[in-house]
């Protein structure tokens, strides 16, 4: 007998385990603790600046690299990377720190 003909021969058994698996799946639904936001630590920082009227180039030289070797200092970095582009009139600079381990960011910028 297929699983088709015995739930056609037995509308009640049926109509039973359909009440139980939805009284089950109720249960299980509020039971189940989830965290509307779980808490999490990001380990990227970016850290972006703006230069109106200057070339990609001059905030490289001029932003970018500064922000950088500053940056460098800081123990438990470990990636830094740094993106330069040109808008309509205004240029901007985004540096993007990696952090290895967690940094107390208040200790770090005064």
């Amino acid at each position: 007998m297929t699983l088709s003909e015995l739930c056609i021969r037995r509308p009640v058994m049926t109509v039973l385990l359909s009440i139980a698996t939805v009284i089950a799946g109720s249960v299980a639904y509020f039971k189940i603790p989830v965290a509307a936001l779980p808490s999490f630590n990001t380990p990227i920082i970016s850290v972006t600046a703006s230069l109106p009227g200057a070339a990609p180039e001059n905030m490289a030289s001029a932003v970018a690299l500064p922000l950088e070797k500053e940056f460098s200092t800081i123990d438990g970095i470990k990636v830094i990377s740094s993106t330069n582009a040109s808008a309509t009139s205004t240029t901007g600079s985004m540096v993007t720190i990696t952090q290895l381990k967690p940094i107390n960011v208040q200790f770090v910028i005064p």
